[in-house]
C-alpha cells in the first residue's frame, strides 16, 4: 500500500542556464529529494555543458523491518525466517516511476543518452533495475551503498540497448545496513554477464566519503563528456 502525499515533487537543480544533460539521483531509505540536494556543489562539475539534477521523492508506504512505520521508500523490506527479503512488486513499481522521469526529461529536449540514473541505496538498486532494463540508450547509471535484489533475473533482463552502459558502483567495507559482501557479489554477477562496471571501496560505513565524491564527480564528467562528442 502507498500512502498519498502531496509533497511528490522532485527537487531540481540545474548547474547553469538550458541543460543539456540531466542526472536523476534517487535517495535511499527514509530519507528524501532533499537528501544529496547539498552534495551539487560539491561535486565541482565544469560549468559546461549544464545540468539538471533531479531529486525524486519515493512514494510513502509501510516498511516492515521498521516494524511498519511509514516513510519514503522505493520498496519495502522485511525480515523472515529466511533472511532479508525484498518486494519484487515495489521495485517494479518504482522501476515505473524513474521509467517515467527519465521520458519526462527527454520531452523536455534532454535525449536518453544525455541521461545518467544515481541512486543511493535502495535508490541505487532501482537505477540499476531500471536502466538495466531501460529500452533506450542512457548515459549511465551509478549504484552507492546499493543491494542489488533480484539480481539473477536483472541479469536476465538487461536490455540490448544497455548492455554496455557505464556503470559506477561504490561501496564501503564498514556498511553494516548493506553488507559489503553482497555488493561485491552484485559486481561479480555482473561482470560475469558482460557488464563492465567501474567498481570503487572505501573504508566507510553506509555513507559517502570525500574520495567517492572525487570519484563520482570524475566518472560523470566522463560519461557526459564522451556523449557530448
Amino acid at each position: 500500500m502507498i500512502t498519498e502525499n502531496s509533497d511528490t515533487l522532485p527537487v531540481e537543480i540545474e548547474t547553469g542556464p538550458k541543460p543539456t544533460t540531466s542526472v536523476i539521483w534517487l535517495h535511499g531509505l527514509g530519507a528524501d529529494g532533499h537528501d544529496f540536494e547539498g552534495l551539487v556543489p560539491e561535486l565541482r562539475l565544469p560549468a559546461q555543458p549544464a545540468l539538471r539534477f533531479v531529486f525524486p521523492q519515493a512514494p510513502f508506504r509501510p516498511v516492515t523491518i521498521n516494524g511498519g512505520y511509514i516513510m519514503r521508500a522505493w520498496y519495502d523490506i522485511a525480515m523472515t525466517e529466511h533472511g532479508i527479503e525484498q518486494n519484487a512488486e515495489q521495485i517494479r513499481e518504482s522501476q515505473e516511476i524513474l521509467q517515467a522521469l527519465i521520458e519526462e526529461q527527454m520531452q523536455r529536449g534532454i535525449p536518453g543518452e544525455r541521461i545518467v540514473l544515481a541512486g543511493f541505496s535502495q535508490g541505487g538498486a532501482v537505477a540499476l533495475h531500471t536502466g538495466l532494463r531501460y529500452p533506450k540508450p542512457l548515459a549511465g547509471i551509478m549504484s552507492l551503498s546499493a543491494p542489488l535484489p533480484f539480481a539473477e533475473n536483472l541479469m536476465a533482463e538487461i536490455h540490448p540497448a544497455n548492455a554496455a552502459v557505464p556503470v559506477f558502483m561504490a561501496h564501503g567495507t564498514d556498511d553494516r545496513m548493506v553488507p559489503f559482501a553482497a555488493a561485491e557479489k552484485a559486481h561479480r554477477l555482473m561482470e560475469a554477464h558482460g557488464l563492465s562496471p567501474e567498481w570503487r571501496v572505501y573504508a566507510i560505513g553506509h555513507s559517502l566519503a570525500p574520495d567517492e565524491i572525487r570519484d563520482i564527480a570524475r566518472w560523470l564528467g566522463r560519461v557526459l563528456m564522451k556523449q557530448a562528442r
